[in-house]
């Protein structure tokens, strides 16, 4: 991670932010775009950091979003400032737009890119706009998206849009981005990759293993109720906890945990236009990650 950090600015989230950061030792930064696990991720380092289903608090207070300028950036500095268990905090910026320190430890979440789009896709249709204008000051720079096209043709679009990563990270080159600059440093210690897959398939292996790399011990006799607790049906009964939306942007809650699955991005596209996607993105990753990101 470089010294002089890359800056990304969009219409609710600013880099910057993290420029003269106070890190403490222990502290864990998940870094994860929109809708490949970071509120997954959150919620398993809640339940690794106090080991117990009953966290003392909501998901966001525990794990604030230091990005995100719906929060007055000094209102975050101070509620971390205040927190006295292992923090561990919500970043959707690349690591290599984060400033580094050796204490900290930094996850990074992968999913399907696809399947990450078919849920940003849905979230577009639950975020209330106007409300998201008021936080942050300035209405003209969240414009209401309208009427969206189908779900297909919204995807072909995405899958075919060409965007600068540093303003728009939630497009197909914005991801890839942030995933290939992970991925050159995943041998590095500091660095933990997390694939959304890999959580649906086996989530007591991967919360064993991330204890394993937070240096967290946990008895076996509790091992049972931190995975249950962890379940994608168990977060979405406690929406109100667990959902990343502590100021009302979202208007139905309990759909931010949609369907916790993979497959669906592909499933929607023909072959041709499959294959078309494939192609595209061979042009922006390295092989070994295409292959781990897509489960080849």
């Amino acid at each position: 991670m470089p010294e002089d950090p890359t800056h990304y600015f969009s219409a609710d989230e600013d880099s910057a932010r993290w420029i003269g950061f106070p890190f403490r030792d222990g502290d864990i930064v998940i870094s994860a775009r929109s809708k490949t696990g970071t509120t997954w991720l959150q919620m398993i380092c809640a339940l690794l950091v106090f080991q117990t289903p009953d966290l003392p608090d909501s998901l966001s207070n525990l794990s604030p979003w230091l990005d995100w300028l719906i929060t007055p950036r000094a209102d975050v500095y101070a509620q971390l400032a205040g927190q006295n268990h292992r923090r561990f905090i919500k970043s959707h910026t690349p690591l290599d737009g984060l400033p580094f320190d050796p204490r900290v430890t930094y996850l990074v979440a992968g999913r399907h890119p696809l399947d990450m789009a078919v849920s940003l896709y849905h979230q577009s249709e639950n975020l209330n706009r106007e409300r998201m204008g008021e936080l942050i000051g300035h209405p003209e720079l969240v414009p209401s998206t309208g009427r969206q096209p189908s779900l297909h043709q919204w995807l072909v679009d995405w899958i075919e849009g060409d965007a600068d990563p540093r303003e728009s990270l939630d497009s197909l080159p914005g991801v890839m981005w942030h995933l290939t600059d992970a991925w050159r440093r995943r041998a590095e210690e500091a660095v933990v990759l997390v694939h959304y897959h890999d959580l649906v398939e086996d989530l007591d292996g991967e919360m064993r293993r991330l204890a394993d790399r937070l240096g967290i011990i946990v008895s076996e006799d509790t091992w049972p109720r931190l995975v249950e607790a962890a379940t994608f049906a168990h977060m979405r009964a406690r929406a109100e906890l667990v959902v990343p939306d502590p100021l009302g942007i979202f208007k139905d809650p309990t759909m931010f945990f949609r369907r916790g699955t993979s497959g669906g991005g592909s499933d929607t596209l023909t072959g041709v236009e499959l294959e078309q996607y494939y192609h595209r993105v061979a042009r922006m990753a390295p092989p070994d990650l295409l292959a781990w990101l897509h489960r080849d």
